[in-house]
C-alpha cells in the first residue's frame, strides 16, 4: 500500500514551513511513531538546527559532478531504514545530474510507493501553474518548479501562513538571511506588495484544492443539499430579452459578498427536449453568454424535460447558494393554469436563496402557447379520462336533444370529441373514444334505438365513415406529435453541441472542457476518458481490468476502467468514455457519442502536437548541422588557408626573408590561429549551451572589473571605446568569465561596424534590481524586423568577409546571458546605429531554492528541469 504525502505549503521563503514540518515530526515521535529525517536544509538558521538535534538524521549520498562534491538524499538508505514517517525538505529541488531521479518529488514518490508517510515543504512560487505569475510580480525567475498535480495528490496540505509585516520583522531580526543581505532583501523580493501578492496566490490555490475535495466528498456521500462553504450565485437564462438585467443583478449580488472566499458567478440555460420553447432566442443566449464571461462568470447549458427540476439539480450539483430568476412573463390568465418556473423552483429550492427579479417584460404575457409535442404519461391518462367521461357526458346531452338534432349532427359532434381527445392524449385514447362513440351512436341514436343493430344502410355508412375518420385523425395527430418531439430533441441536441463547440474554442484545454460540458449537460457525477495501454494483452474481462487502461483526462469522480461506471461509450478499440452517476438514456446516447468522438479528436490533436514538439528540436538540429557544414566550408578554412600560406612561404627553399618580413608572416600565422581558436571555442560553447552542459559558477561579480578585463582582452582596438560607469559599486549575479565573453563579443561586433570617427560606447546603469550594460555603436544599424535574425546561429546580415566568423557571436552571447538569468536585447541608437543591452540581476537575496542552488551547485542542467 502506498504511503501518505503531507505537504507544508508556504507563501514565501521564511514563513517557517520547515520548522512546522519538524514540529509535526516531534509530535509524532512523542506519540510513538518512528520518525526520521531524510533531508532537511537549515540554511544556517539556529532555530531550525535546534529542532533537528533530537531527531534521527539519515546520512546523505555524495555525488561528484565536474570536479565538485555535492550531497543529496539517499533514497536507498531511507527505504532500507523503513521508518514510518520521513521528513524531506524542498519538494521542488533539482537533483545533481547523475542522480537516479531528476527532481526530488520523484524521489519522494519512490518513498511513497515503499509505504512510507512523507512530510515535505514547498513554496507557492514553485508551483508550475503560477510560476510565470510569480515572476511577473517579483521580477525574479523561479527555475525550480514542481507540477501542480504532484501537490494536489497530497493526502494533506497545510498552509504555513504569516503576515507580510511579520515576515519582514523576521528578516530584520536575522532569522531568514544573513545580516549583509537583509537590507537588499527587504528592498527587493521581500517588499510588502510582493509578499501580499504571494500570500493571496497561496490562499486562492489552496482554496481551489479544498473546493475540489469538498465536491468529491459530497459526490461520494451522495449529499445533494447546498453547503454554504463558498458563495456561488447562479442566474437562470431563457434567452429572453430580460437576460441582461438578470445577469447584471446576479453580478452585483456576487460583488457584494463579504464571505471568506471570492463569490463565483454562474449562468445556466436549460434546453428542453420536450418541444416546449422557453420563449428566447439563440442570438440572445450568445450575447448573454459573452456578457457573463466578460463579468468573470461561467456559462453552462443542461438538457431537461422539466425546467424547474433540471435547474434545481444543476444548482445543487454546483453547490449554488443563491439563485437569480426573472419574474414570469406569463399573463394573469396563463398563471391560473400553471404556476410557472419561478414559483415551482422557489418551492423546491430548500436552503438556497432565490431572488425573483422584475424586468420590463414581466407579466406582459407571451405568444399563444404551442401545442404540446411530447405525450407524457399525464397527458395519456388525461386522454383516457376524457375519452370515457367526455363521451358519456356528450351522450347524455345529445340524448336530451334527440328530437331536435339529426343523426348526421350527432356524428359530427362525436367526431369533434374524438379530435379533442387525440389532441390531448394521442392515438390510443382517441381510438378508445372512437370505439365508444361508435357504440353510443349505434345504441342511442341509430334506429332501432337501444339495440346494437342498424336498420338503414345510410346509417351504417355514416357510422363507418365516422370510425374511419376518427382513427385517421387520431393517427395523424399522434404522428405529428411524435415528429414535433423528434424535431425538438434534435434542436436540443444542436444547442448542446453548439455550446460544446463554443467551450472547446474558448478553452485552452479542449479535453477538460469537453468532459466538463458532458458532465454538466447530462448531470453525471464523473466523466473519464480512458485509453488502452499499448502493452495490454488480450484480457477475458477487459472492461474491468484496470491494468489494461490508463486515464487520459477526468472530471468529477475518476474511473479507472470502463466497467466501473454506470455507462460507457466505446469510441474505438483503444479509447473508451466511462460515465458515473446514472445509466445513459437511449435517446441521449447519440449526443454522448458525439462528445466522445470530439474528445478523441482532441486527444489525437494533443498527441500530434506532442509529436510535432518532439520533432521540432530534431529539425532544428538538422538545420544547425546543415548551416554548420556551410560555415565550416568557408569560415574555418579561411584562417587555416592563411596560416598555411604564411608557413609555406617561410619554408619555401631559395627565398630569404628579412627579419621584418619573417615577423610579419609569423604575426599573420598567429592572428589566423587565434581567429581559428575563437571560432572553435564558440562552436564548442554553443554546443554545450544547447546541451545544457556549460560549466557555470555564478557569484557576485563587479561589473566595472569585468568591463575592464573585457577591454584588456580586446587589446589595442579598445583604446578608443568610451566607457561610462556609475559612481556606486555595482555587483551582478553571474559567472564573471561568461560575462566577460559576452562583453568581448558585443564590443568586437560594435568595433567592426562603427565608423572611424565614432567609436563604440559602453554604459552601465542599475534600476529595479537589475544592471543594464549597453554597448552602443554608430554604424549602419539593423532594421527592427531583422533584430531577432542576428541571434540565429550561423546567420549574418550584410556581406561576408574573412573576419566575420561563423555567425555565432551574438547567438552565443544571448544564450550565455539567459543561462545566468539575464537577457540580451537590441535597441535603436538615437541618431543611427545599434545598441545591445545586456541585463543581469543585481547581486542580492535570491528566492530560497535559488540560494541553496547557488551554494551547492555549480552547473547548468536541463533548463526544463529547472536546475540552477
Amino acid at each position: 500500500m502506498a504511503g501518505q504525502l503531507r505537504v507544508h505549503l508556504g507563501a514565501a521563503p521564511g514563513v517557517g514551513k520547515t520548522y512546522k514540518m519538524l514540529e509535526e515530526g516531534h509530535r509524532r515521535r512523542e506519540r510513538g511513531t518512528d520518525v526520521v529525517v531524510g533531508y532537511v536544509e537549515t540554511h544556517g538558521r539556529e532555530q531550525t538546527e535546534a529542532m533537528i538535534k533530537d531527531l534521527e538524521v539519515l546520512p546523505r549520498r555524495t555525488v561528484h559532478y565536474r570536479g565538485t562534491t555535492f550531497t543529496e538524499m539517499d533514497v536507498d538508505a531511507v527505504i532500507a531504514r523503513g521508518a514510518e514517517v520521513v521528513l524531506v525538505d524542498e519538494l521542488a529541488h533539482t537533483n545533481v545530474p547523475g542522480s537516479r531521479n531528476a527532481k526530488r518529488w520523484q524521489d519522494i514518490e519512490e518513498l511513497l510507493d515503499a509505504g512510507m508517510t512523507v512530510m515535505t515543504t514547498v513554496n507557492v512560487q514553485h508551483l508550475e501553474s503560477i510560476n510565470d505569475i510569480v515572476r511577473q510580480i517579483t521580477g525574479v525567475p523561479q527555475r525550480e518548479t514542481v507540477p501542480d498535480e504532484v501537490v494536489r495528490r497530497a493526502d494533506a496540505i497545510e498552509l504555513v501562513d504569516m503576515a507580510p509585516e511579520a515576515i519582514r520583522r523576521r528578516m530584520a531580526h536575522g532569522n531568514i538571511y544573513k545580516p549583509e543581505k537583509i537590507d537588499a532583501a527587504l528592498g527587493n523580493y521581500f517588499r510588502v506588495g510582493n509578499l501580499t501578492a504571494l500570500r493571496e496566490l497561496a490562499l486562492l490555490w489552496l482554496a481551489d484544492k479544498v473546493d475540489d475535495e469538498l465536491e468529491n466528498y459530497r459526490a461520494a456521500q451522495g449529499i445533494s443539499d447546498t453547503w454554504e462553504a463558498r458563495e456561488r450565485v447562479l442566474v437562470a437564462l431563457t434567452g429572453g430579452p430580460e437576460g441582461e438585467t438578470l445577469i447584471r443583478r446576479a453580478a452585483r449580488l456576487a460583488s457584494r459578498s463579504r464571505g471568506p472566499q471570492p463569490t463565483d458567478l454562474l449562468a445556466v440555460h436549460v434546453a428542453r427536449n420536450d418541444g416546449l420553447s422557453s420563449g428566447g432566442s439563440h442570438a440572445n443566449l450568445v450575447a448573454q453568454r459573452t456578457l457573463v464571461e466578460d463579468l468573470g462568470g461561467t456559462y453552462h447549458q443542461v438538457v431537461g424535460n422539466d425546467i424547474p427540476k433540471a435547474l434545481l439539480a444543476f444548482a445543487k450539483g454546483v453547490n449554488a447558494t443563491e439563485l437569480v430568476l426573472g419574474v414570469s412573463r406569463r399573463g394573469r390568465l396563463q398563471s391560473l393554469f400553471s404556476p410557472g418556473v419561478g414559483v415551482t423552483t422557489t418551492n423546491g429550492a430548500g436552503s438556497m436563496d432565490v431572488h425573483l427579479v422584475t424586468h420590463a417584460q414581466a407579466r406582459k404575457g407571451r405568444a399563444l402557447p404551442k401545442v404540446r409535442n411530447a405525450l407524457s404519461a399525464n397527458r395519456r391518462v388525461a386522454g383516457f379520462l376524457l375519452a370515457t367521461i367526455g363521451i358519456a357526458v356528450l351522450t347524455v346531452l345529445l340524448a336530451q336533444l334527440r328530437e331536435q338534432i339529426s343523426l348526421d349532427s350527432d356524428v359530427l359532434l362525436y367526431l369533434a370529441a374524438v379530435v379533442i381527445v387525440a389532441l390531448v392524449g394521442g392515438l390510443w385514447p382517441a381510438l378508445v373514444a372512437a370505439l365508444l362513440g361508435t357504440v353510443a351512436l349505434n345504441y342511442y341514436f341509430a334506429p332501432p334505438i337501444h339495440r346494437i343493430t342498424i336498420a338503414a344502410w345510410e346509417n351504417i355508412l355514416a357510422l363507418a365513415v365516422f370510425l374511419i375518420v376518427a382513427v385517421a385523425v387520431s393517427a395523424t395527430v399522434d404522428r405529428a406529435a411524435r415528429r414535433t418531439r423528434e424535431a425538438a430533441s434534435a434542436q436540443a441536441e444542436a444547442e448542446t453541441l453548439s455550446t460544446l463547440a463554443g467551450n472547446v474554442l474558448r478553452g485552452a484545454q479542449p479535453l477538460p472542457a469537453l468532459l466538463n460540458q458532458l458532465r454538466e449537460t447530462f448531470n453525471f457525477n464523473g466523466a473519464t476518458l480512458l485509453q488502452r495501454r499499448p502493452d495490454a494483452g488480450p484480457s477475458p474481462d477487459l472492461q474491468h481490468d484496470r491494468d489494461a487502461w490508463h486515464v487520459v483526462e477526468s472530471v468529477g469522480r475518476t474511473l479507472f476502467a470502463p466497467g466501473e461506471g454506470d455507462a460507457e461509450v466505446q469510441v474505438d478499440e483503444t479509447v473508451s468514455l466511462a460515465l458515473c452517476g446514472h445509466p445513459l438514456a437511449a435517446e441521449d446516447r447519440r449526443v454522448v457519442q458525439a462528445f466522445a468522438n470530439q474528445a478523441v479528436v482532441a486527444l489525437r490533436q494533443q498527441e500530434l502536437s506532442e509529436q510535432a514538439a518532439a520533432a521540432g528540436p530534431l529539425a532544428e538540429v538538422d538545420r544547425m548541422r546543415t548551416a554548420l557544414l556551410s560555415a565550416v566550408s568557408h569560415d574555418l578554412r579561411t584562417p587555416l588557408a592563411s596560416a598555411k600560406a604564411a608557413v609555406g612561404g617561410l619554408r619555401a627553399p631559395g627565398i630569404e626573408f628579412s627579419p621584418e618580413d619573417q615577423a610579419e608572416l609569423l604575426a599573420s600565422v598567429e592572428e589566423s590561429l587565434d581567429r581559428l581558436t575563437r571560432l572553435v571555442d564558440n562552436l564548442l560553447d554553443m554546443s554545450r549551451l544547447q546541451a545544457g552542459a556549460l560549466a557555470m559558477h555564478p557569484q557576485p561579480t563587479s561589473i566595472a572589473e569585468t568591463v575592464a578585463i573585457a577591454l584588456d582582452e580586446i587589446g589595442s582596438p579598445a583604446k578608443d571605446i568610451e566607457v561610462h560607469l556609475p559612481e556606486e559599486f555595482l555587483e551582478v549575479h553571474g559567472d564573471p568569465v561568461l560575462i566577460e565573453r559576452v562583453l568581448v563579443n558585443l564590443l568586437r561586433n560594435a568595433l567592426r561596424y562603427s565608423p572611424d570617427d565614432s567609436p563604440p560606447m559602453i554604459m552601465v546603469s542599475a534600476h529595479a534590481g537589475e544592471v543594464e550594460t549597453k554597448v552602443i555603436d554608430r554604424g549602419p544599424g539593423i532594421p527592427i524586423e531583422k533584430w531577432e535574425d542576428v541571434f540565429l546561429p550561423f546567420q549574418r546580415l550584410g556581406d561576408r568577409d574573412n573576419g566575420t566568423g561563423v555567425g555565432l557571436g551574438l547567438a552565443l552571447s544571448r544564450g550565455l546571458a539567459e543561462a545566468m538569468g539575464g537577457s540580451l536585447t537590441p535597441d535603436v541608437t538615437p541618431g543611427g546605429g545599434l545598441t545591445m543591452v545586456m541585463t543581469l540581476l543585481q547581486s542580492g537575496p535570491l528566492p530560497e531554492t535559488e540560494l541553496e542552488t547557488q551554494s551547492k551547485q555549480a552547473f547548468v542542467g536541463d533548463p526544463q528541469a529547472g536546475a540552477s
